[in-house]
């Protein structure tokens, strides 16, 4: 079964809309986890619009799954990610001024920049994953940054599904098995719901974790939290 890892960012944008403590990001966490989510995944931005650093690490002493710190991999973030110590770190090549996460990785440009990182998680025996874009020509590079997993960055998949187009798997498919023959686990990300998931979920060999949060809570405001988590856990279950 595809593990489900819930990227909570939004609950703290609803948060951080109006000070305080509404909603409490930490209960939400612990009430995700025992909906069955096997993980939880945040990604604080230097302007900390929406995950505090400090939530980084309240967090950690509540997150009983795998947590899992995504971001782009600056000098603070990396004395975060080591610091807190969490199971996985997802290295992300965003720009600062991002809204939100639009690229993965160019691993031949920026294999020595990503090795040199990634060589300091393993170090603090942190498991590494790179976001990736489906493309067959970077995973040798990849391979050789020493990451433990790649996220295929999946936009551009929700996208297409959304318009009833199918085809755009076939560049998802190739490089996941591109990546599993190169020794990478397989994680995916970015826009997939309860409407996409099913099908790219079946169709990706080796599915290790799905990261999922925009759509998850918005879905939430219709059927609920504890609902639409368990929704997500079945979808993963059936898969095809």
């Amino acid at each position: 079964m595809t593990k489900l890892s819930v990227n909570i960012n939004k609950l703290a944008t609803l948060r951080n809309a109006r000070g305080g403590n509404t909603p409490n990001l930490l209960q939400a966490a612990i009430d995700i986890q025992e909906y069955g989510a096997q993980g939880i995944t945040i990604h604080p931005r230097p302007d900390e619009r929406h995950i505090k650093y400090q939530d980084a690490f309240d967090l950690k002493s509540v997150v009983t799954t795998e947590f899992n710190i995504e971001g782009n991999p600056i000098e603070k973030f990396v004395d975060l990610v080591i610091e807190i110590q969490p199971e996985q770190v997802t290295l992300v090549p965003d720009a600062i001024d991002a809204i939100t996460s639009n690229a993965g990785w160019d691993t031949i440009k920026n294999q020595s920049f990503l090795q040199e990182v990634i060589a300091e998680f393993k170090r603090n025996n942190i498991r590494t994953s790179i976001f990736m874009n489906p493309n067959i020509n970077l995973m040798e590079s990849a391979a050789k940054t020493g990451t433990d997993r790649i996220e295929l960055y999946t936009e551009a998949y929700a996208v297409a599904y959304s318009k009833g187009n199918k085809k755009g798997m076939k560049s998802y498919i190739e490089t996941a098995k591109l990546a599993s023959d190169f020794g990478l686990g397989i994680n995916a990300g970015h826009d997939l719901s309860l409407d996409n998931l099913k099908y790219f979920a079946g169709e990706i060999p080796n599915l290790l974790e799905v990261s999922i949060g925009h759509a998850l809570i918005c879905e939430s405001l219709y059927f609920g939290l504890q609902n639409v988590v368990n929704m997500y856990l079945e979808i993963l279950k059936i898969k095809t």
